[in-house]
């Protein structure tokens, strides 16, 4: 007995270092959590335990309109009602989609502009950035916010199957980030699941706040087209009356023009290096009263250093023009890789390549 007292002991302190290992640590949230956010995980994780009934019956079907449906969407959109006759907000079909179908949530979001692809490549659309940023998004890169929706699929042609809600993510001391959420119908209860953040069956995210920008072009739709043509009236390339949400002839012709005056390549298509110089034109417009970056050409007085320097180095970077030095400081010269690439480079201490994705070109060409 006593033997068998001690081998415990002697286990327990030997997995002592590996659960220290092990630990995890809460990522705080890059963006702020509406209370509505709040009110909605209280909601969804007073649910937990919650167990369908005979036949697959559930009260989260029944409220949707069919009591023995798979229920993992309808477990969330009940939540989000709840809230609603809590707190006399008007979150779903606003905030939150509404719905029961295959793809039906995704695209819900993806028609919102709310919508990230685990690996940055939107069908349709093309890749994603975040808002601000100079690199695209790649797999892992984006950390899911609380009340986040993740879209899972279970079979290879990327159809929706599954969906929970993000409740908070953790890291680990080797850095690996896991996503906690809240879910119905896995396979029959209310639970907290954990998965990996590069875990291969999460196709994206639907999500609380405006966080990506993506590429666009012919025949695309929806509030990141209507928010972009109303930055290309503010410059003067789009008239006032033509920001209808869907990018057609006009818009891609005003794009081309915007993209000759700026040294882009003119393909008509509003790629991260087209919106990012629009980014900090615009931006140099509202803190420094810069209109003539608009359509005139500018002057050694209409902007500062810094920020030739920015859009030089991004146009470098995505778009086809040649090397330049500014000072004599290695650390500002712009390169190529090579005469026949449109992808290019600053130092490696300010950007390696393996922040671009081997599959950048298409959108740039």
């Amino acid at each position: 007995m006593k033997r068998t007292v001690m081998a415990l002991l002697l286990a327990a302190v030997l997995l002592l270092p590996c659960a220290a290992l092990a630990a995890e640590t809460r990522i705080p949230p890059e963006w702020p959590v509406p209370d509505y956010v709040t009110w909605l995980l209280e909601v969804a994780t007073g649910e937990l335990g919650y167990r369908e009934g005979d036949h697959g019956y559930s009260k989260y079907g029944e409220w949707a309109g069919d009591p023995y449906a798979q229920w993992c969407a309808e477990y969330l959109d009940w939540c989000v009602d709840q809230v609603d006759q809590q707190h006399g907000t008007q979150l779903l079909n606003r905030v939150f989609p509404l719905y029961t179908g295959t793809n039906t949530g995704r695209d819900w979001y993806i028609s919102q502009g709310r919508y990230v692809v685990r690996w940055g490549n939107l069908e349709g659309w093309g890749y994603q950035w975040l808002k601000g940023r100079d690199e695209f998004l790649t797999t892992g890169s984006y950390i899911p916010q609380p009340g986040d929706w993740v879209f899972f699929t279970w079979t290879s042609d990327l159809d929706t199957d599954h969906v929970a809600m993000v409740e908070y993510c953790t890291r680990d001391d080797s850095g690996a980030v896991t996503i906690h959420c809240l879910e119905g119908n896995t396979p029959a209860m209310v639970k907290r699941a954990s998965y990996d953040l590069n875990y291969s069956r999460i196709l994206g995210y639907g999500t609380v706040h405006d966080v990506a920008d993506w590429t666009m072009r012919s025949g695309n739709r929806g509030p990141k087209v209507l928010e972009f043509q109303q930055r290309l009236i503010r410059l003067g390339y789009l008239a006032e009356g033509q920001a209808d949400g869907v990018y057609g002839p006009a818009t891609i012709d005003a794009v081309k023009a915007f993209q000759l005056a700026q040294g882009i390549k003119a393909n008509g298509i509003a790629n991260i290096a087209t919106q990012r110089t629009m980014d900090r034109i615009l931006w140099d417009m509202d803190n420094n009263d810069l209109g003539a970056w608009a359509v005139n050409t500018p002057t050694d007085d209409d902007f500062s250093l810094d920020s030739v320097m920015d859009t030089q180095a991004l146009l470098a970077l995505y778009g086809d023009g040649e090397p330049e030095q500014h000072g004599d400081d290695e650390e500002l010269y712009l390169y190529p890789q090579d005469e026949d690439s449109s992808l290019a480079g600053i130092t490696p201490e300010d950007l390696s390549e393996d922040s671009l994705p081997a599959w950048y070109g298409e959108d740039a060409e």
